[in-house]
């Protein structure tokens, strides 16, 4: 396996970076989850205009612009022959001292992984899945805007251990005024009729690029479109519900917190956008290997 790390493409044993890089010490970076399908990379275009408005947001510099971010994210895969893939992108503030001051940090570190991800088992894709809600409360966004997609993921992991303590493989996030915001790594839609359903970003929801894509996909099927602020009684009441993230893809839910959504089974408006997202994403991206 070949890794982009700064400009060069070195074997995965000689992709290493400094103890000192404030990446590693605080978390201190951004990065981005992207999907290759078909030999195609998909949303790329929106996946690295997401980065560089995280970068923004902290007030990280990427030293290259976004067509040659775009043109080494996908040359990753092709130096991999990779037709399907699993992108994790990654910008670190750069090595620093021990210290939080990130104008003591050199050059930030690009790191571009391409590789195979099976986030779920393909039981809860037939299936569904079952949901708890966590105590942890999503970032504020006077804290950490839910925005960012920062390498500082702790938010999120807490939770994520939470739900494995309760024998559940992923949870719903409250925000601090007692409203849904999102899963610990997946945005969360409920289905009422012929309404799709979806938490405000300002709830703490992440702009998902997958969320983006399911929200045009239930338009152009006919499907009306909220995004109010949803409690738990919201979900309860679903006649659908599932979850979408670049790796998770769809994932059907059909138990939150010991309730039954629905009729326990994955719904025939969720099979719907499934089947549009899939035929979606085999045929449209950006091309690997041209």
């Amino acid at each position: 396996m070949k890794i982009y790390l700064n400009g060069k493409f070195v074997n995965k044993e000689e992709a290493t970076v400094s103890v000192f890089d404030h990446g590693l010490l605080y978390g201190d970076g951004i990065f981005e989850g992207i999907r290759a399908y078909n030999g195609r990379v998909f949303k790329l275009v929106e996946h690295i205009d997401r980065l560089y408005y995280s970068a923004k947001a902290i007030a990280l510099n990427i030293p290259i612009s976004k067509e040659e971010m775009i043109k080494a994210t996908a040359e990753t895969c092709k130096i991999n022959n990779l037709s399907d893939a699993y992108i994790r992108l990654i910008v670190t503030r750069g090595v620093g001292d021990l210290g939080l001051n990130p104008n003591n940090c050199t050059v930030p570190q690009i790191i571009i992984i391409a590789s195979s991800i099976k986030l779920y088992p393909e039981q809860y894709y037939t299936e569904g899945m079952s949901l708890i809600t966590v105590p942890t409360t999503r970032n504020h966004h006077n804290a950490i805007n839910p925005a960012i997609k920062s390498l500082n993921y702790l938010n999120n992991i807490l939770a994520k251990i939470e739900a494995h303590n309760a024998g559940a493989e992923e949870a719903i996030m409250l925000n601090s005024q007692g409203y849904v915001a999102e899963c610990t790594g997946d945005n969360i839609f409920i289905i009422k009729g012929n309404t799709l359903i979806t938490p405000p970003l300002s709830a703490g929801a992440l702009y998902g690029i997958t969320r983006g894509t399911v929200i045009d996909i239930a338009k152009e099927i006919g499907m009306d479109i909220q995004e109010p602020d949803l409690t738990r009684y919201d979900v309860y009441n679903a006649d659908e519900c599932f979850i979408t993230g670049s790796a998770a893809e769809l994932v059907p839910i059909v138990k939150v917190d010991g309730r039954q959504i629905g009729e326990g089974k994955p719904g025939s408006k969720f099979n719907q956008l499934l089947q549009a997202f899939r035929n979606l994403t085999r045929t449209t991206g950006t091309p690997i290997f041209e």
